[in-house]
């Protein structure tokens, strides 16, 4: 059996999700008998957690509303590792796992004291971010889940393009999700009464408004992942691209992620064998090469020359010799 003060926090844990407990479920959880169970409660209620308990047959247990978590405990090395690993991971520097590390940095975060998360947020954002994409900032990442997950209101700073092009928006937020190379912020912007998607390294002084409103259902019944594409697709772009891949155009529209139509198409001397045409815009050509390296197989730039441009010096530093 688990000691006392290992079963507490274990109990703890177990309530802060705020659902009601029936006793007996919460016994099991625990592996102890009921009657040990209302002791760690009261325990609970001497340390200052306002327990709510309910008696009887069908009786049970729920945390009261603005009760949190004890102080994490964590050594200054294991803060710091946490920041990195995590930072990182959300980052894409470990692909599949980036929404998860997120929901997880912003537990951590939100549990530490307030000196060692100062330290940790330091960590955090002076940390040049492994990964493709471009560098983010773990504090902001952990606001936007936070205001997302408690459907607050929140105030921040946004760079449309440049640091001298400023903005000051004040949404709704809906969620955040990573896409390709970057991080996104799907948000109900309250001065434009629309729709609007954020690049999350272009917001900066995030700020909650401490105004909880229901949670809105996105337009036409799309998930964040359409939606933002859908975005995408319909802004203008820098560059028009084109690119015929010798490959199957079902495999070739699955690696590129739906950033880009795929059509059927015929490869110079590929003798009648599978062949498509990726047809895509972007502002961000370094984007469409880190797409590129998805391919298993030959393809060819049409247009524009600056890609093939781009491809060939990339390819010399790669086989480059000293």
């Amino acid at each position: 059996m688990a000691s006392t003060s290992s079963r507490m926090l274990r109990l703890l844990s177990l309530l802060q999700t705020h659902r009601y407990w029936p006793g007996m479920e919460l016994a099991d959880r625990l592996e102890v008998s009921e009657r040990t169970l209302r002791r760690d409660v009261e325990r609970l209620r001497e340390l200052g957690y306002p327990v709510d308990a309910t008696r009887g047959h069908r009786g049970g247990y729920q945390l009261l509303a603005g009760a949190a978590l004890p102080p994490l405990l964590l050594e200054d090395d294991e803060a710091v590792a946490i920041a990195l690993g995590l930072r990182a991971a959300a980052g894409g520097s470990v692909r599949g796992i980036e929404d998860g590390a997120l929901r997880a940095l912003t537990k951590v975060m939100s549990v530490m004291p307030p000196g060692l998360r100062r330290r940790a947020e330091a960590v955090a954002s002076m940390t040049v971010q492994p990964g493709r994409g471009p560098a983010l900032d773990a504090v902001v990442l952990t606001r936007l889940a936070q205001v997302c997950r408690d459907h607050e209101r929140v105030r921040f700073t946004y760079s449309a393009q440049s640091e001298s092009d400023l903005a000051h928006r004040h949404v709704e937020p809906h969620s955040v999700l990573s896409l390709n190379t970057r991080w996104y912020f799907l948000a109900f912007d309250l001065d434009r009464h629309d729709w609007r998607t954020f690049r999350v390294d272009r917001i900066s002084d995030v700020q909650s408004a401490r105004t909880r409103v229901p949670p809105r259902a996105l337009p036409d019944g799309l998930d964040p992942v359409a939606f933002v594409r859908q975005n995408a697709a319909r802004r203008p772009r820098r560059h028009e691209v084109h690119i015929l891949v010798r490959d199957r155009a079902v495999d070739v529209a699955h690696a590129i992620l739906g950033w880009g139509r795929v059509d059927p198409a015929t490869f110079p001397g590929a003798e009648g064998g599978p062949a498509c045409r990726i047809t895509m815009a972007t502002d961000d050509l370094t984007s469409v090469v880190w797409l590129l390296t998805e391919l298993d197989t030959d393809f060819i730039v049409e247009q524009p020359r600056e890609l093939a441009d781009l491809l060939q010096r990339v390819g010399e530093r790669f086989t480059a010799t000293g």
